[in-house]
């Protein structure tokens, strides 16, 4: 199970609570609210009547003190009797669920009163053991796409497909639970995250790209982090089109482009939509095409077959025993030995440009992003 204790839900009962979670004030007007997951979790975008600032309000229902109760209880049990599932494939949620429900079974003093009221420990129990913890309802909730904390006694920020930037009603405020939170997130990426080494990059289940800084090492405010969320259903061409993002011209042009196997870089600045793009136009490769991709973190999400995806990795280990880093570079020279039709880079900003360029010129199809606001920038 994951290490850290069940969101410390015993922290909240102390004088000052770990996570602030803000209830809706009477002093905002609701503009929106809909179910995340009913009929637990549900999300408000209220205007404050005084200032007109629009904000995210994740709401849960809690847990009654008798719950609470059993909650701890339960928590306790599964940490001493449940080891974690033996694929990693597994669906970490419905499994906690499954095995919560087997010791419900088995043990009468971890019984609750009612039906209703086991569903909500379960909820609860799912979210802090196996989901996300405080933070599981903006993971849950399909409107978002970027999570960010800048540090403790700030509110985590979220970007909204609707409404764009919105702060929300959850503040670390304590920074040992933060640190305790970018830890555990690190943990469920497979990940090590320390003072020795305080930035991350990683993924999440369910593919979703973890950035983290550790403590107060690199960071003045303490332990940050920035999730962005992975799309499970990929944008289409056809989707970037009724967006507005492109019009059917330059689609039908892009198609035309890899249907000749034909070079495409994608520019843009931080959260453009570039990596969307890049997927929604690799997406157009016909099926029976060799497509090796070579990312840093796992952000590309095509329906081929015939795909070998490459990941990228940092050394690790200690002092004279550690294993050497894989880079990009080495990956897309590798990429070249499985006879690609189409090699994808996710993003290229060092000496990969140089092979892939080079594998380019013998005839293979290529496909990467680049961070540049124009040409001009691009090419300088």
């Amino acid at each position: 199970m994951v290490s850290l204790k069940a969101n410390s839900k015993k922290e909240e009962k102390e004088n000052e609570p770990a996570v602030i979670v803000e209830p809706l004030p009477p002093d905002y007007r609701v503009v929106e609210e809909y179910w995340v997951k009913e009929p637990y979790a549900k999300a408000v975008i209220a205007e404050s009547i005084r200032t007109g600032e629009l904000k995210y309000f994740a709401l849960e229902e809690p847990l009654r003190k008798d719950e609470l109760s059993l909650y701890e209880k339960i928590v306790s049990f599964l940490e001493r009797e449940v080891d974690p599932p033996d694929d990693p494939e597994v669906d970490r949620t419905e499994f906690v669920v499954k095995e919560a429900g087997k010791l419900i079974r088995k043990y009468k003093r971890l019984r609750p009163a009612s039906e209703e009221s086991k569903n909500r420990i379960l909820y609860h129990v799912a979210r802090d053991v196996a989901g996300f913890g405080y933070i599981h309802v903006l993971m849950l909730d399909p409107h978002i796409e970027d999570i960010s904390c800048n540090g403790v006694r700030t509110p985590i920020y979220i970007w909204h497909r609707k409404y764009e930037s919105l702060p929300t009603n959850i503040t670390f405020v304590s920074e040992r639970v933060l640190d305790d939170f970018i830890v555990k997130l690190a943990h469920m990426s497979g990940r090590h995250i320390s003072s020795a080494h305080p930035i991350l990059d990683a993924t999440l289940p369910g593919k979703h790209r973890l950035a983290a800084t550790f403590m107060r090492e690199v960071s003045t405010s303490g332990s940050t982090f920035c999730i962005r969320k992975f799309r499970e259903v990929p944008f289409s061409i056809v989707d970037l089109v009724n967006m507005g993002t492109l019009n059917d011209l330059i689609a039908a042009y892009l198609w035309v482009l890899v249907e000749n196997k034909m070079s495409i870089m994608i520019l843009g600045g931080t959260g453009a939509g570039k990596t969307t793009t890049l997927n929604a136009v690799a997406s157009l490769i016909r099926p029976e095409m060799k497509i090796v991709t070579v990312e840093e973190t796992a952000e590309i999400n095509l329906p081929h077959e015939n795909w070998v995806q490459f990941i990228s990795r940092e050394e690790f280990g200690f002092s004279g025993a550690k294993a050497r880093s894989i880079t990009l570079f080495d990956l897309v020279k590798t990429s070249l030995r499985y006879r690609p039709d189409y090699i994808i880079v996710g993003e290229i900003r060092g000496e990969e440009a140089y092979v892939l360029f080079q594998a380019l010129a013998t005839g293979h199809g290529g496909m990467s992003t680049m961070h540049a606001d124009s040409l001009d920038y691009a090419i300088k």
